[in-house]
């Protein structure tokens, strides 16, 4: 092997391992970075029955497919690709992100997932906020804690022969 030859096959190794790094490389819903500005926007969308099924609509028509019915990341087409789709269910992930966050994320879009500002209006993106936020299980009540009952006063023993 000349040294040219060893050359280029170093060469092509080390490009190999550079592609393989960054395609390995984890980019979920943690490292999506949202503009202060779009963190900001607050819903102008009033929260209704008839907003939340407008929302379910369109997350039935562009969404499920990959985020899955229930929006846990399991659609029928999520494993097509490298980077998974967000657990929506997720209660941590989801309480930390603000209206604006979901929104600018539905707007804007990031491979894999698509952006949906030509294809759905604000308000109807509006109303999938609205309607992801459904997908949270609400937590459980715990039940108050049960507080025991003083013991009663046993009254004193009357001696006898008085």
């Amino acid at each position: 092997m000349t040294p040219r030859q060893s050359s280029r096959i170093a060469f092509l190794l080390f490009t190999l391992s550079l592609v393989l790094a960054v395609s390995a490389t984890p980019h979920g819903p943690k490292d999506w970075t949202v503009p202060d500005a779009a963190r900001k926007m607050a819903n102008p969308v009033p929260l209704n029955g008839a907003t939340i099924a407008a929302g379910k609509d369109n997350f039935i028509s562009h969404c499920v497919k990959c985020h899955g019915e229930t929006g846990n990341g399991d659609g029928p087409e999520a494993d097509n690709y490298s980077v998974m789709p967000a657990d929506l269910t997720d209660a941590h992930m989801m309480g930390e992100m603000t209206d604006g966050e979901i929104f600018y994320k539905i707007t804007e879009g990031r491979k894999p997932m698509p952006d949906f500002k030509k294809t759905l209006s604000d308000e109807q993106r509006w109303q999938l906020v609205h309607y992801i936020r459904t997908l949270v299980p609400k937590p459980v009540a715990k039940p108050a804690a049960k507080t025991a009952k003083p013991a009663a006063k046993k009254a004193p023993a009357k001696s006898p022969g008085k």
